[in-house]
């Protein structure tokens, strides 16, 4: 990876199911900046609040202190002019605006790190993630285990009925699925039917 403060500020965006690491990735890398003396803000949706309040908190809690946001504009209202390397956790969350808003803040030469969730239960696109995934300089997808099988796991189960979009937990109702063990909607939903399994297949 270049050192993005030589050429101007860009956009990375770590992504993933449930469970993968996506925090933590995020939280290494902002540790680095730090260490490296750099100035860092790290913002999160007022909507997370499930293992701390003031901080980004990885499920193998890592933590890294936070400010929260009730949407994407008040990104740019906080941020401190000297800032060179903004963090954005759970951006799944945020309204379209975040697109923007990162935009801006890459053109301002700002270092962006972003993390969040690519796909939401029935795995489909999450919230702004499809755009920033297109318009970012550097993109990793994270992998987690799939709870069924052990294989490598890009979906999220959810293992609740509940059919709204946004249902914030953890392993309480959510787990990792890789493509063959997922089902779409979770488990209100029929199961998904794989050729050998369908009469005559």
């Amino acid at each position: 990876m270049r050192p993005p403060n030589l050429w101007g500020g860009w956009i990375e965006v770590i992504t993933g199911s449930m469970f993968s690491g996506k925090s933590e990735e995020l939280i290494r890398r902002l540790r680095r900046a730090i260490i490296a003396r750099q100035r860092v803000q790290v913002f999160k949706p007022v909507v997370d609040d499930r293992f701390a309040v003031n901080q980004v908190v990885s499920h193998s809690r890592w933590r890294l202190d936070s400010e929260r946001v009730r949407n994407a504009a008040e990104i740019l209202e906080r941020l401190d002019p000297r800032t060179e390397v903004v963090g954005v956790d759970e951006a799944q969350f945020f309204d379209d605006g975040l697109v923007a808003v990162c935009s801006r803040l890459a053109d301002l030469g700002k270092r962006v790190i972003v993390a969040g969730l690519d796909m939401d239960f029935r795995g489909e696109p999450f919230g702004p993630m499809p755009h920033l995934l297109a318009i970012a300089e550097e993109v990793e997808k994270m992998h987690a285990i799939c709870a069924r099988c052990g294989g490598p796991a890009s979906y999220t189960q959810r293992l609740t009925e509940a059919t709204e979009q946004v249902l914030v937990g953890a392993s309480d109702i959510y787990e990792a699925r890789c493509r063959r063990c997922f089902e779409p909607g979770g488990p209100a939903q029929p199961p998904v039917l794989y050729p050998s399994e369908e009469e005559g297949g």
